[in-house]
């Protein structure tokens, strides 16, 4: 064969190393905050971000009306994930070259700065930006959150908590004579009250505010998450946290290796068809596939041909041997594979994994006995169409159809109850090597189980994140 003419083959160990250790959404997030941060010296920023606990630098935006808790809030997360607080106000009170210079700037662009200065650390911007133009502006200037928190709650609750703040003028924390009191006796005697504001000028606030927010929430709204912020304060921050410390969806690249068990009639062909057409997935049939090697003029085909003519099992180094060059080819690394008709056997599974094709998911076809003699004993084949019919479920259309019908010996009750006891001698040991395994209900409709494999393929699993 011609050298330039083999398929490539990228060894598997390369793509499970990458996913098991998240090199894929290591490089996506360098890359991301590269894009967004734009650091005059991009190796220094990697290295220094690279030290860091984690490389997911928090942005957030908290937004919220006046007397939200906005500052609150915002200070307990800043304590909680060390990153830095942002203000319209804090930020003009440091004396540095870079906040006299943003002085020429509006306020927008003094937030640009000083997040380019704390790229790395990470922030919170508290109620930044308030209008939709000044988000636009932020965009611009490559100010990106992770995540934005909108805190909500009724106008007449925010009124209500206005007129009770006080202020620790010390630590500059905000309290409340009815929703947040300090416990600290000194912490009490200082507090001080909030510069009045009069209940009209709070509703115009809130009424701007009410104006400005639908189009925030457009601006971001696929980082967005509004909270109830009429409930205690504990409560509120927990739900912010969590959301915070959450993971968006990763577009990372994770190949899907998926394994069908099943006993004989259970539709593992079917289902890996349709795996294969809706995810463009390689689907690999281990039967299908020792016949295409039998019918190529190779070396190995020769060798199989006759165990095949015979009807007796291909050894299982053979099997092995063509199964692991198939799965190295590119299309199946790149884009993954749905595996059924191997391994049949606790041996055959381990000498698999052995190899390093680890299955991402693996898949338990699950129906009895009964079930599976009546899908398989009543099933036949037109020759013409290779149309396949059952006499219950999918009857010949026509009568010249019917009399045309052939059966196949191999699926005789006498070759199914030796295959099912085949299956069930091994099935225990299998779902033994395999215990994140996802069991499904064969006994259903086939698009009903399609849904339920489905579901479970998508997305993550717990010990993928």
């Amino acid at each position: 064969m011609d050298e330039t003419a083999k398929p490539l083959r990228i060894p598997p160990e390369m793509a499970i190393y990458a996913e098991k250790h998240e090199i894929f959404d290591l490089v996506q997030t360098l890359v991301t905050n590269l894009m967004v941060d734009k650091p005059e010296d991009p190796i220094q920023y990697l290295i220094v971000l690279l030290k860091r606990g984690s490389v997911e630098v928090p942005r957030v935006m908290l937004l919220g009306p006046p007397a939200s808790g906005k500052r609150t809030v915002a200070r307990k997360l800043c304590e909680h994930t060390q990153v830095i607080h942002i203000t319209d106000s804090n930020i003009l009170k440091e004396d540095t070259d870079l906040t006299k210079k943003a002085l020429q700037y509006k306020a927008n662009h003094v937030v640009y700065c000083l997040c380019c200065l704390f790229c790395v650390q990470g922030w919170v911007l508290e109620g930044i930006p308030q209008t939709r133009e000044e988000a636009l502006s932020l965009q611009e200037a490559g100010v990106a959150p992770n995540h934005v928190v909108l805190l909500e709650a009724p106008d007449a609750v925010l009124i209500e908590r206005s007129q009770g703040k006080r202020i620790d003028p010390v630590t500059g924390d905000v309290y409340h004579v009815t929703f947040i009191w300090p416990e600290d006796k000194e912490v009490v005697q200082r507090l001080e009250r909030q510069k009045a504001v009069s209940e009209e000028q709070l509703v115009a606030q809130l009424m701007q505010h009410h104006r400005e927010v639908h189009a925030l929430r457009k601006t971001y709204r696929n980082c967005l998450k509004g909270i109830d912020a009429d409930q205690p304060h504990v409560d509120v921050f927990d739900q912010v946290l969590t959301y915070i410390l959450s993971r968006h969806c990763s577009v990372a690249p994770h190949t899907p290796r998926v394994l069908l068990f099943g006993p004989p009639g259970s539709g593992k062909r079917l289902q890996a068809k349709l795996i294969s057409q809706k995810y463009n997935i390689v689907n690999l049939c281990c039967g299908e596939l020792l016949e295409a090697v039998s019918a190529d003029a190779t070396n190995m085909g020769e060798l199989i041909k006759p165990y095949l003519e015979s009807g007796q099992q291909v050894p299982d180094s053979m099997v092995l041997q063509i199964l692991t060059e198939r799965l190295s080819r590119l299309d199946c690394t790149t884009r993954g594979w749905v595996l059924h008709g191997f391994p049949r056997d606790l041996e055959q599974a381990e000498k698999l994994q052995e190899s390093n094709f680890i299955p991402s998911r693996v898949f338990f076809l699950e129906m009895t006995d009964d079930v599976a003699i009546e899908r398989v004993t009543l099933r036949s084949i037109d020759p013409v169409t290779g149309e396949r019919y059952h006499s219950l479920y999918k009857p010949a259309p026509s009568p010249e159809v019917q009399t045309r019908l052939q059966f196949n010996p191999k699926d005789s009750e006498a070759q199914l109850l030796r295959e099912l006891k085949e299956y069930w001698a091994n099935a225990s040991s299998l779902q033994d090597l395999y215990p994140e395994a996802v069991h499904i209900n064969a006994d259903q409709d086939p698009h009903t189980v399609f849904e339920s494999l489905e579901s479970r393929l998508v997305g993550r699993l717990q010990n993928d994140a």
